[in-house]
């Protein structure tokens, strides 16, 4: 996954805030999901929704 440095930096910053940023892998897809504070079976769902690729 080749990202722009913009999103490389905004993914860092927002790492060092709390935040987890998640990405769909598809080639091309501008998809990501960004979550703080969640419960674990929120933050399994959101990163099963960013990661599908069939889903968005």
């Amino acid at each position: 996954m080749n990202q722009p440095l913009s999103e490389r930096v905004g993914d860092a910053l927002a790492l060092l805030t709390g935040a987890r940023t998640v990405r769909c892998p598809y080639p091309g897809c501008r998809v990501s999901v960004r979550y703080r504070h969640v419960a674990p079976d929120e933050a399994k769902r959101l990163t099963a929704l960013a990661t599908d690729h069939t889903r968005h």
